[in-house]
């Protein structure tokens, strides 16, 4: 199987390609850049491994959770990819991203989600992948919790911008934390793979981002509710 898979839901901004087994991948830190280096970021992938897109069997994207506008970028990159070669697509979790990349058996991914929040879940590695444990969620972090049974290991950017919440609470029931890893399109490009051997691949036009939080911001009340309360 060969697959292109791209991620744009953080700061970073990465591409990869999955070639029966290989993976090639660029990873950029973007900022705000995503929509401008993306697209060259695949067509030197595809121009290294002399391949065309007609030439690939699907696209994977970073579906959510994540910032809104990068998103956006990605699913409307990989839709506007996948019309032009009749491509089908498959949206692949960022936490599980997360989760892909530690070599741990049981994981608890929690990632920043800005204004004092984050994005947190918990998967079990199955002979089929991951399986969830607790569903992808936008919480405060009070809320985060260890699920019971075995080891877990904790992992994601948000066990280090909100330490001072997850860690004295945490800590003490994780085997250990891996606070600098982040969604990546190389670690998703295994989980796409598996994603399309299930069947969950779909026409372009069914692609769509997982964004959790309805609203990008809260009005100055709101925030002085949430204080509050």
């Amino acid at each position: 199987m060969k697959l292109l898979v791209l991620d744009t839901s953080t700061e970073w901004c990465s591409a990869a390609l999955w070639l029966d087994g290989r993976i090639q991948a660029r990873r950029v830190l973007a900022g705000q850049r995503h929509s401008s280096l993306l697209l060259p970021m695949v067509d030197e992938l595809l121009r290294e491994s002399d391949l065309g897109l007609r030439q690939l069997d699907g696209i994977g994207y970073g579906a959510g959770p994540g910032s809104f506008t990068g998103l956006r970028i990605a699913c409307a990159v990989t839709q506007g990819l996948a019309f032009g070669a009749d491509l089908p697509v498959v949206g692949i979790s960022t936490l599980e991203s997360i989760a892909e990349q530690t070599g741990a058996e049981q994981v608890l991914t929690v990632l920043d989600a800005r204004m004092a929040e984050v994005y947190w879940a918990a998967y079990r590695r199955d002979g089929n992948g991951w399986r969830g444990v607790s569903a992808p969620q936008l919480a405060l972090p009070e809320s985060v919790t260890v699920p019971a049974g075995g080891e877990w290991v904790g992992a994601g950017n948000g066990f280090a911008a909100l330490a001072a919440v997850l860690r004295p609470r945490l800590a003490a029931q994780l085997a250990r934390i891996d606070d600098a890893l982040m969604p990546d399109a190389a670690a998703m490009a295994p989980l796409a793979v598996q994603a399309f051997e299930r069947g969950e691949g779909v026409d372009a036009a069914l692609a769509a981002p997982i964004y959790l939080r309805d609203k990008v911001a809260l009005t100055v009340d709101e925030r002085r509710l949430k204080k509050s309360a």
